[in-house]
């Protein structure tokens, strides 16, 4: 028996999705500067390893190792024509980590790494066509849905959707990174974008799921704060990607350090306000998705 669809599944339960992937392949070995992506068929053991984690936790979406595999992205690493076979390899990985049970593979588009005209140099019709072929080989190797996620502007957020519409995507999921103003009261893209200019434009494109992810600030009490801003603008399903918590300079560098249950002690204001599926962004582990998976459980079972 097939499962339920991605859109079925949220309508009738709260889900759960993974965490961060970034860290998790540099802890297993990936250096500094290189193709993640390329992993998928370099490393496959290595990835499913982490994916798996993942899965075990409790996550029912697994988001594909595909963040950078478009075209304009691979070419930087001199791996651009391997993308079919890195996107499909990426797919199947997700799927394997769920070990037969159900799951719901997204596959992953992210920024092209160019600002689009008129901003910047990216012509509209590149970023079509390159995020296309990325969003053809994920939706031909079986994802369910395809998330374009950590945009700032809407103008690649539209090509996006435009491509995952292209490719007959079964879902399309449109996730922005916002940023905390310096005073702490609101929350708007790099570009400038509000959540509900982000959660009106991206209804109107016809995506299926809003959500957000990663951001300076964007713990999961922001999470909360920008899922109410965008069901009181959308009728959409919210999907939230939070980071773990607020980072701190060390070396030089931005870490993280929220401990998991401090993490998940947020998820029910966000359940209530409206969200969909939960998962979370950088600094994230396994056991990030572990705790936030027991309130969700929880959650569930109250309704």
């Amino acid at each position: 028996m097939s499962q339920p669809t991605l859109l079925e599944a949220i309508s009738q339960r709260r889900l759960v999705c993974d965490g961060g992937m970034g860290t998790q392949l540099m802890l297993a070995g990936l250096e500094q500067g290189a193709s993640g992506e390329a992993w998928n068929i370099t490393h496959p053991e290595r990835v499913l390893e982490i994916q798996k984690r993942y899965a075990d936790a409790g996550a029912d979406c697994i988001i594909s190792n595909t963040f950078g595999a478009s075209r304009l992205m691979l070419k930087r690493h001199g791996v651009a024509d391997d993308l079919v076979e890195i996107n499909a390899a990426a797919a199947r990985i997700a799927r394997e980590a769920f070990g037969g049970r159900e799951g719901y593979v997204l596959g992953d588009m992210g920024p092209l790494g160019a600002i689009l005209e008129p901003y910047g140099e990216l012509p509209y019709d590149e970023a079509v066509d390159a995020l296309t072929e990325q969003a053809n080989a994920l939706v031909g190797a079986g994802v369910d849905a395809i998330i374009i996620e950590t945009q700032t502007g809407l103008e690649e957020v539209e090509a996006g959707i435009e491509a995952a519409l292209a490719a007959n995507a079964p879902c399309i999921i449109a996730s922005l990174a916002y940023d905390l103003s310096m005073d702490g009261t609101f929350y708007k893209t790099m570009m400038g974008v509000s959540p509900e200019a982000a959660a009106e434009f991206i209804e109107e494109k016809g995506a299926h799921i809003i959500a957000l992810n990663c951001g300076t600030g964007m713990d999961m009490a922001g999470a909360t704060m920008v899922t109410e801003l965008y069901k009181e603008t959308s009728d959409l399903p919210v999907m939230i990607q939070p980071n773990a918590g607020l980072p701190v300079l060390e070396n030089m560098k931005a870490v993280y350090k929220q401990p998991p249950e401090e993490t998940a002690a947020k998820v029910p204001d966000a359940l209530t306000a409206g969200a969909s599926i939960i998962g979370s962004c950088c600094g994230s582990t396994p056991d990030h998705t572990r705790a936030i998976r027991a309130r969700v459980d929880a959650f569930n079972a109250s309704s």
